[in-house]
């Protein structure tokens, strides 16, 4: 378990962070192990929690499940944007794009099963390649400071969490959350799903300690902190914290190959958005995010049972 300490500024929150090269945020190769990355944008695991995902897709946990937040995009809805896709499933492409990659590494391609599967009365729209699942929420992207964006309502993560929002539903329809707990429930019956009887169960999150993780995406804070509200009971689930933003502000930790392996998925997730006839930025993005990867580690205090929880998993 992580040892508390306290941090008084935040030069010494940095310091307490694991600079370790990434793929030591996993343990290795277990086959018994189930990861789980919370995204609250279609590109955020990229950025923030690669190589780490790259390693445990590849070699380091038997099942590796993406579940992404918001449809990020950027208040546009169900818009196309004058472009020839709407935005988000331009977003949804680079991050499926990124995952077959990953998942395909020296291999040929597989087929994808997809699906929409009921988790606490809320149809999720799933993807399934080879040992990596993929979800896709599609609730509004909330804007940076989490006020939202009136052509979609106003409505974010973080105004639900507040209780400003009685609801928060998704933009293509598909579903409607009713308050936070409502959401945590669900976000709870999908790792339950995902996790089975596998004993070792990774939880991948932005860093919430704003000591740490200054000036970050309202989403994202409220991504993982629904993400940790889903979990709060299971003190079998490892907790791994990544800087996002403010990691740029940090100078890069990553040899030589990892920075290879994080730039070279990040590269594809932007082929995936391309494909879609939507702009991307790679110059910012490279500059400022690739070659980082900072994180902290709260290891779990036992092994996971099977998971208990009953709901109705059906198939539309």
């Amino acid at each position: 378990m992580l040892t508390p300490r306290s941090i008084a500024t935040v030069c010494l929150a940095i310091a307490a962070l694991v600079q370790a090269p990434s793929g030591s945020a996993g343990e290795g190769e277990r086959p018994n192990k189930v990861s789980f990355y919370y995204a609250a944008h279609q590109d955020d695991w990229q950025l923030f929690m690669n190589p780490s995902a790259f390693e445990d897709v590849v070699n380091g946990a038997a099942k590796t499940v993406f579940i992404h937040m918001t449809a990020g995009d950027a208040g546009l809805g169900m818009s196309r944007g004058g472009r020839k896709h709407p935005f988000y499933l331009a977003r949804e492409n680079g991050a499926e794009t990124a995952i077959r990659f990953m998942a395909d590494a020296d291999d040929i391609p597989a087929r994808k099963t997809v699906s929409n599967i009921r988790f606490n009365g809320h149809p999720i729209y799933r993807v399934s390649y080879r040992n990596t699942v993929s979800y896709f929420l599609r609730v509004p992207d909330g804007n940076p400071s989490g006020a939202g964006y009136s052509e979609t309502g106003f409505q974010s993560l973080k105004r639900l969490a507040d209780g400003a929002n009685n609801t928060l539903a998704a933009i293509d329809g598909s579903t409607a959350y009713h308050g936070w707990n409502d959401l945590a429930t669900t976000l709870r019956q999908i790792m339950d799903f995902e996790r089975g009887s596998a004993g070792n169960v990774q939880l991948n999150v932005a860093e919430t300690d704003p000591r740490i993780n200054p000036g970050d995406h309202s989403d994202h804070v409220m991504t993982a902190k629904a993400a940790l509200d889903a979990v709060k009971d299971l003190a079998c689930v490892r907790r791994v914290y990544y800087v996002d933003y403010a990691s740029a502000r940090l100078p890069e930790n990553l040899t030589e190959n990892e920075r290879d392996m994080e730039s070279s998925v990040f590269a594809v997730t932007l082929a995936g958005v391309l494909a879609y006839d939507h702009r991307v930025s790679w110059h910012h993005y490279d500059k400022s995010f690739v070659g980082r990867n900072y994180f902290r580690v709260e290891d779990a205090a036992a092994r996971c049972g099977a998971a208990t929880t009953e709901f109705a998993a059906a198939r539309r």
